[in-house]
């Protein structure tokens, strides 16, 4: 497994921007898929965005175009910029690893877990 550290959440308004960012330690990391989840009070985790070690990326549909997602295999780390934040985007993140991960969107398929940062966007 690989230990994973997350930082940058906070509070912002309504189409405003932040930048998670995910330390990783362990395991060789570009290995991995990286991947970002996020989990509002009350309802299941849901998958964000992910970034394989090839650099081919994934994202939800409702963050297309105003989330992206990069990682640095020199750096081990993994990050996530949100811009046009709404919202419904207000979360907890999380920033997960997977050495062998089949659904990319499925967090079951994620073997270690940060443990989290909250995201709070007022409108």
């Amino acid at each position: 497994q690989v230990q994973l550290v997350e930082s940058g959440g906070g509070l912002v308004q309504a189409g405003g921007s932040l930048r998670l960012s995910c330390a990783a330690s362990g395991r060789p990391f570009s290995v991995y898929v990286m991947g970002w989840f996020r989990q509002a009070p009350g309802k299941e985790r849901e998958f964000v965005a992910a970034a394989a070690w090839s650099g081919e990326t994934y994202y939800r549909e409702s963050v297309k175009g105003r989330f992206t997602i990069s990682r640095d295999n020199a750096k081990n780390t993994v990050s996530l910029q949100m811009n046009s934040l709404k919202p419904e985007d207000t979360a907890a993140y999380f920033c997960a690893a997977g050495a062998t991960v089949r659904v990319v969107t499925d967090p079951s398929s994620y073997d270690s877990w940060g443990q989290g940062t909250q995201v709070t966007v007022s409108s």
